[in-house]
């Protein structure tokens, strides 16, 4: 297996384990490229898979390294939740050494396509694989945000911000707005308004297939839209926030021993428990 081993060099931790694990990996793998800036150009390097050292940060930074050109993500937990990468440094070693690519289960995962634009010019355009979020920027007063759905109309929220979300961002900040958890790999986005001024705005979950267009009518020339928590770019009143499944897909590595309700109940720190007689 030849792999591309990634990171980020700004948390040490990151940094020594990769120092660690790296005569071990090459026991069982051939590192074609070791890269912890995040700015090497991936599309030209020959590799069956990435491993990514670090926490979901490290993952969403290494979907958007690869681009349009998406490797088989090995994810290790060097973070705190988690929720995408499931594996211990130790478990890596253990899956390399009995397991090659092709044993493995690979899970594809829904990626966007996010563009900003402004009449016929385009502001800004990227892939991401959480979420987008338009939000209230200084002097941070609520804005009203049109929600358009395959270009009609569904509804003016009046709010902080609104997100469309992927099912792998809705345990994130979709998740901190109220938003309903996502399995993993459905087809699906959420839309989550974030501190909307009327209670019956919820969030809603409809089709991958659809296009979603937001448009600020009031926006200030601070009102950013983010994406996978960096700033795109900042829209004007009338610009649109076009999002829509993009072509390409996130493959993760599922993690031998681990699934999709153990994460949730490890991460979350669900508790409870099940009572074999009901009446008691």
């Amino acid at each position: 297996m030849r792999v591309i081993l990634l990171g980020a060099a700004r948390l040490p931790d990151v940094v020594r384990e990769a120092e660690r694990l790296r005569p071990l990996i090459e026991r069982h793998a051939d590192i074609a490229l070791a890269d912890f800036t995040g700015e090497a150009d991936l599309s030209t390097v020959e590799a069956d898979a990435a491993i990514v050292l670090g926490g979901d940060g490290s993952i969403l930074r290494a979907a958007h390294q690869m681009g349009d050109r998406q490797l088989p993500v090995i994810a290790v937990n060097l973070g705190r939740l988690g929720f995408l990468a499931d594996l211990s440094p130790n478990e890596l070693i253990e899956v390399l050494e009995s397991h090659t690519l092709e044993d493995l289960q690979v899970v594809e995962h829904l990626m966007f396509d996010c563009r900003v634009t402004r009449d016929a010019e385009l502001l800004g355009a990227a892939i991401g694989l959480n979420e987008v979020a338009v939000q209230s920027g200084p002097p941070f007063a609520m804005m009203d945000v049109d929600l358009y759905v395959d270009s009609e109309l569904v509804t003016t929220y009046s709010c902080d911000g609104l997100i469309v979300s992927t099912p792998v961002g809705s345990t994130a900040h979709s998740l901190s707005a109220g938003g309903p958890i996502l399995r993993k790999d459905l087809q699906a986005f959420v839309i989550s308004p974030i501190s909307p001024h009327t209670l019956s705005n919820r969030p809603v979950v409809d089709s991958a297939d659809r296009v979603y267009e937001m448009v600020v009518a009031d926006a200030r020339a601070e009102t950013p839209v983010v994406l996978d928590g960096r700033v795109l770019c900042a829209v004007a009143p009338g610009d649109r926030i076009r999002v829509r499944r993009a072509d390409v897909r996130f493959q993760l590595v599922s993690a031998p021993g681990h699934s999709y309700y153990q994460t949730l109940r490890e991460k979350l720190g669900w508790g409870g428990r099940l009572r074999k007689d009901r009446n008691v």
